[in-house]
């Protein structure tokens, strides 16, 4: 016989232990969450910040090309060219913000918004 009399752990030791252990791994993942959605905003920022600088730059390119275009005509035709820029840079700016609209209309998560409410509704006929 051994000395030492070891007695298996009672029930709520046990359940003890696994609570513990699950709000560890919870604080764990909480703290994760909390550091990756602070990269992601500073990675958000810089894409934003990047992408508004890239549309500055692509404007301004364009608008120099159109010029360059412009003044290597001869003078009658220019007011002509420029119309037709015009014209073309106005449909494209209508066909942008038609899609804008579109894009808007759509609820954002809907699908998630929509399996919660799928899931209450299991839940409510469950009663």
């Amino acid at each position: 016989m051994s000395e030492h009399n070891h007695e298996p752990p009672g029930l709520a030791s046990l359940t003890s232990k696994i609570v513990d252990t699950g709000l560890g791994a919870l604080r764990n993942r909480g703290e994760l969450l909390a550091v990756e959605w602070q990269e992601e905003k500073s990675r958000l920022v810089g894409l934003l910040l990047w992408g508004v600088g890239f549309l500055f730059l692509a404007i301004l390119g364009l608008v120099m090309l159109t010029a360059t275009i412009i003044f290597l005509l001869p003078q009658d035709q220019r007011i002509y060219v420029a119309a037709g820029f015009a014209a073309l840079y106005l449909l494209g700016s209508i066909m942008a913000l038609l899609i804008m609209k579109s894009l808007l209309k759509r609820e954002p998560f809907a699908e998630s918004i929509e399996q919660v409410k799928k899931d209450r509704l299991w839940v409510e006929s469950l009663r």
